[in-house]
């Protein structure tokens, strides 16, 4: 099975998915190389680790490059893993190292290149709703990529510290030190960028 395969895939979820029905998708593949099962794994992820991948600053032109080969591990060692964690925890955990790899081989500094997310906001959105994620979005760029990760992961995806520990390789009090640094942080910036008059326009 090559990586074509896996880029010829819808990105959407195909499945309700939580930690037990995946666990059994990983089972099926890891017992008997159940495509379906991958492909639905697969459509389960994608936009979840497209939108981290793209918070950590990774190109657009990278962002499929790096799901795809994150799959491609899942595929290859899914007999691997042992169940001490949610699945979820070890996909990301991937994801995020293949993405480090990533941004190193291209000899980045992880800072933002990305536009606003609108999926990100409702379509029931207010204008101000909207203006509001924006200044939050750009306030996430001015943070360093360890910090915004960790907000993401807590906040966003609901993982408790211990989980992003795992998914960031780090010690639990690390994680609570780049939390506790992002929220300053983002006291300091936030009320200065909500005084520009275009977020999308010269932050100098």
């Amino acid at each position: 099975m090559g990586m074509k395969m896996v880029q010829t895939q819808a990105p959407r979820a195909l499945a309700p998915s939580n930690d037990q029905s995946e666990r059994e998708l990983l089972e099926r593949i890891a017992k008997s190389r159940d495509q379906a099962a991958f492909r639905t794994l697969y459509g389960n992820y994608h936009q979840r680790l497209s939108r981290l991948l793209t918070r950590m600053s990774v190109r657009r032109e990278d962002i499929e490059e790096v799901v795809n080969d994150t799959f491609w591990v899942v595929w290859t060692k899914a007999s691997e893993f042992r169940g001490a964690s949610q699945l979820s925890t070890w996909i990301i955990g991937i994801a995020y190292r293949r993405a480090l790899n990533t941004l190193r081989r291209a000899k980045l500094r992880p800072v933002a290149d990305h536009e606003f997310d609108e999926d990100s906001v409702s379509v029931e959105s207010t204008d101000d709703d909207e203006n509001n994620q924006q200044w939050i979005s750009l306030g996430l760029e001015r943070l360093p990529v360890e910090q915004r990760m960790a907000l993401e992961l807590t906040y966003t995806l609901g993982h408790s510290c211990e989980e992003v520990a795992a998914i960031l390789d780090c010690p639990v009090n690390t994680v609570k030190t780049r939390l506790f640094r992002a929220r300053e942080t983002l006291k300091q910036v936030l009320p200065a960028l909500a005084g520009m008059q275009d977020p999308s326009g010269d932050r100098s």
